[in-house]
């Protein structure tokens, strides 16, 4: 299996992981597990007020990520005016946030800082110079 291949696998775990997932069937069903997602936060919104959250990203990457993440679970993404084009304001329930998007963001994002690691160091190796230490 690719590197890549494998990247991809690993985001399904995840996924699977905070769409509580029990089999390998569900694993494989993406889309039940975005379903199952937003009909959670559907009934935390319908139990708590959503806040608004102000989320500092540090890169692109990581804003792409998260912007992505929200999309899918139809979460609106947007900004005010003057504010870093790596910042993210969303409204959604606390709960929600704090148990399943922050969470598998972090993890999400973790797996592809990872992977992009490995793949730069091996361009500059393989490009530049062997030692990169």
């Amino acid at each position: 299996m690719s590197s890549i291949e494998n990247l991809r696998d690993k985001l399904r775990r995840i996924e699977a992981l905070y769409a509580g997932a029990t089999t390998d069937g569900e694993r494989l069903a993406a889309a039940e597990a975005i379903d199952r997602i937003r009909k959670r936060l559907a009934s935390a919104g319908a139990t708590e007020p959503a806040r608004e959250y102000k989320i500092g990203l540090r890169d692109d990457w990581t804003r792409q990520l998260f912007v992505a993440l929200c999309n899918r679970y139809g979460i609106r993404t947007y900004r005010y005016q003057r504010q870093r084009r790596t910042t993210v304001m969303i409204r959604v329930p606390p709960s929600f946030l704090d148990n399943t998007l922050w969470p598998e963001f972090q993890e999400l994002s973790a797996a592809l800082r990872e992977y992009l690691q490995a793949a730069t160091r091996k361009i500059i190796e393989e490009e530049v110079w062997k030692d990169v230490e």
